[in-house]
């Protein structure tokens, strides 16, 4: 793993993290009604340690970095 790569992990690992935290704020912000809301942030918490699995045993795509 050379420099790049790891730049190109961690630049897709914060740009994941701001998406999702985006989504966990518009949920939150939007105020839906109880199960609804539990359902949807179990949903965004389940899909965002599928995606930090997937990046981080590197199946999940990454950012491309030009040479």
């Amino acid at each position: 793993m050379d420099f790049s790569s790891l730049v190109a992990i961690i630049v897709t690992l914060v740009l994941v993290g701001l998406i999702f935290y985006l989504l966990w704020w518009g949920v939150g912000a939007i105020g839906l009604e109880e199960p609804f809301n539990k359902v949807i942030r179990g949903l965004i918490i389940l899909l965002t340690v599928v995606y930090l699995i997937g990046v981080l045993t590197g199946t999940a795509p990454a950012l491309k970095w030009r040479s």
